[in-house]
């Protein structure tokens, strides 16, 4: 092992500590409470959680192994497992983020007619599409047999292992990111900029209330009017920067990876190890950060942990009226700039 490799073995080392430890709190947060299970985005990270765990567990490991020995790290059929989960979970998490944000986008630009265009049973039915889309693609790469260890990115994964294979198993690559990547970006990107839109004009809204206000208030103390100018310019940044987190670790954890895979496909280009072990590893970190982003954060959640916790050391914070809780991050702050 060189310097490098130990590099890497110690980031997916930790990666995996922190993906599977905040996506079993997650899943946690879904046993104990009764309101996010209610809630329609709760089916989404549910599975979005559930992955990121059977890819922390499953998928990571064999990297690692595959990065110290630096030749394929288990037998042949359960690599060829591990590279079909690796497929089938890779295609599902990018569709369950993508059906966050039309759970999102309809909650925020349609507010008083969520419950009827997002029912349990359409988050349900999304869900369906998302394993059948995954398990679709995972089928014909385990039945033209191409799945197999990669010593570009030292895993289990899609692999072309005979080169009359080439044309169609382009065909298949693209197809796969064009369908999986390229359409959850797309639609991740119409729906967070449309909820920007909405964010952006109840921010209008409220500047121009806070203006009229403090113009009328002529004997507000100067301190005063400058906490209010400083929260207005916090408040327009805001949504930019959920939005930003949104699309664009998305776009740092998976572009890299799926070019990479594309670039493959040329016959005359080849691909550095160290990159390709790089781009695979940015992926893995996309299972770490999703709880942080999509759940762990919103105050619903510190509020069910809290509660698990006091439960376990027998005390008693809150009141037992429950939790209130809002559809999201973005129909946090679209909803409270309504309000």
């Amino acid at each position: 092992m060189d310097f490098a490799d130990i590099i890497f073995t110690l980031f997916i080392v930790v990666v995996a500590i922190v993906s599977l430890l905040s996506n079993l709190l997650v899943l946690l947060c879904f046993v104990q409470s009764t309101e996010i299970r209610r809630q329609v985005p709760g089916i989404f990270i549910m599975n979005l959680s559930f992955c990121n765990i059977l890819i922390t567990l499953l998928n990571m490991p064999s990297t690692l192994v595959g990065i110290v020995r630096n030749h394929q790290p288990f037998g042949d059929c359960l690599c060829h497992t591990v590279s079909f989960l690796e497929t089938f979970l890779t295609a599902n998490t990018m569709l369950s983020m993508a059906a966050l944000s039309i759970d999102r986008w309809i909650a925020v630009v349609f507010p008083l007619s969520y419950s009827s265009k997002m029912r349990y049973k359409d988050a349900v039915i999304m869900m369906c599409y998302s394993w059948l889309h995954s398990l679709t693609f995972s089928l014909i790469a385990l039945l033209f047999s191409w799945v197999d260890y990669s010593h570009i990115y030292a895993s289990c994964t899609l692999h072309l292992s005979e080169e009359s294979d080439r044309i169609k198993f382009t065909i298949f690559t693209v197809v796969f990111h064009a369908s999986s990547f390229m359409l959850s970006l797309l639609i991740l990107c119409f729906t967070y900029l449309k909820v920007l839109k909405v964010a952006r004009f109840h921010c209008k809204r409220i500047d121009v209330i806070t203006m009229q206000t403090l113009f009328l208030l002529v004997d507000i103390h100067p301190s005063v009017k400058q906490r209010c100018l400083v929260e207005q310019k916090r408040r327009k940044q805001r949504a930019t920067k959920k939005i930003s987190i949104f699309i664009g670790s998305f776009i740092i954890c998976f572009a890299p990876y799926v070019i990479t895979r594309l670039t493959e496909l040329l016959p005359f280009v080849g691909i550095n190890r160290h990159w390709g072990i790089v781009s695979k590893c940015l992926t893995y970190s996309k299972a770490a950060s999703d709880p942080f982003a999509y759940s762990l954060l919103r105050l619903q959640y510190k509020k069910v942990l809290v509660t698990v916790v006091n439960r376990l050391l027998r005390r008693d914070l809150y009141p037992s009226s429950g939790h209130n809780s809002s559809l999201d991050t973005e129909n946090d702050y679209s909803l409270q700039r309504i309000s």
